[in-house]
């Protein structure tokens, strides 16, 4: 194997790693001293990787030279959507449910890209497809019949809060493939990051005006900008760019398989950190959903659940 493809394959499972840690640092800084909205919590994610972006993003649309502006509003809008509004629903969700729970529920949104797609892009279920969301579901029925992983405050809002997320990232994907396109990952995950940002800075700076203030808001204890920072480079910036640099080198099949390696980073760092319960029955459960959507992204290789947008430019 060519140093090139295996440091691909590297920067794959990095990637999927360092997003999988997300989970377990937003439920410690819930443990945190002291009560915390999720909206503060993201504005300190975005606060940190905004600049980045930016930076990234203005050195990228430099040497492409002439970018056509119709997609470019599009991906931002669409960050409002993907980075956004589907980062609003999880943290929420993150305070109702485990870690491990969180990220099994968010690794079937390729089940809703399939059916969205079919129903409303001119795509099709294939036997791959349904075996995926039979083997899913079935996966996280087991979980919910016995497992320990199924705890929390209000579990079923919870459950239901992660699962509109994953809903609403699959609309995202199925509309950004048109606009990665024409754009680039580089430049159009920039741009996107960018629409979330100034979404997430005025939904914070409306819940601080009309509560005590922003200072107020910001009164946090240490830790939680540690993990704050934590979250905007390990789960957000890095990950974002290693799975890029992963689909240049080895594609985006591979990089998908690969990204099967997420939930069981989430296991494992939840037990060992937060020291959330997992038993034989969660095992199951999590095997039976990680074996259904890893069988349809192997196999499905010719499944287009898209075609891309039109835009005018």
């Amino acid at each position: 194997m060519k140093r090139f493809q295996l440091s691909g394959y590297v920067f794959a499972l990095l990637g999927a790693s360092f997003f999988s840690l997300k989970a377990v640092l937003v439920k410690l800084a819930y443990l945190a001293d002291g009560p915390l909205e999720p909206i503060v919590l993201l504005a300190l994610r975005m606060g940190f990787a905004l600049p980045v972006y930016l930076v990234i993003g203005v050195s990228v649309w430099r040497r492409r030279g002439a970018v056509p502006m119709r997609p470019v509003f599009y991906s931002f809008v669409l960050g409002l959507l993907g980075y956004y509004l589907c980062a609003l629903l999880d943290f929420t969700g993150l305070q109702y449910i485990t870690a491990q729970l969180e990220r099994i529920l968010l690794f079937t949104y390729p089940i809703f890209v399939v059916v969205i797609g079919a129903m409303f892009f001119g795509g099709r279920i294939t036997r791959w497809g349904v075996l995926a969301i039979v083997l899913a579901y079935t996966g996280i029925g087991i979980i919910f019949i016995g497992g320990d992983i199924t705890q929390g405050d209000n579990l079923w809002l919870g459950t239901v809060l992660i699962l509109a997320t994953a809903f609403l990232f699959a609309m995202f994907q199925l509309f950004a493939k048109g606009l990665i396109t024409q754009l680039g990952s580089w430049l159009f995950t920039c741009i996107a990051m960018s629409g979330a940002a100034t979404g997430i800075l005025l939904h914070f700076t409306g819940y601080a005006v009309t509560g005590d203030g922003v200072r107020a808001a910001l009164r946090l204890p240490t830790e939680v900008y540690i993990i704050g920072l934590a979250i905007a480079l390990l789960s957000t910036i890095i990950p974002s760019f290693l799975v890029n640099i992963a689909i240049d080198r080895i594609g985006s099949q591979a990089t998908s398989v690969l990204a099967m390696v997420g939930p069981i980073t989430t296991i494992i760092a939840a037990i060992l950190i937060l020291h959330e319960p997992f038993g034989w029955v969660d095992a199951l459960g999590t095997s039976v959903t990680i074996l259904g959507i890893g069988l349809y992204t192997w196999f499905d290789r010719k499944y287009q659940p898209i075609k891309p947008m039109p835009l005018k430019t």
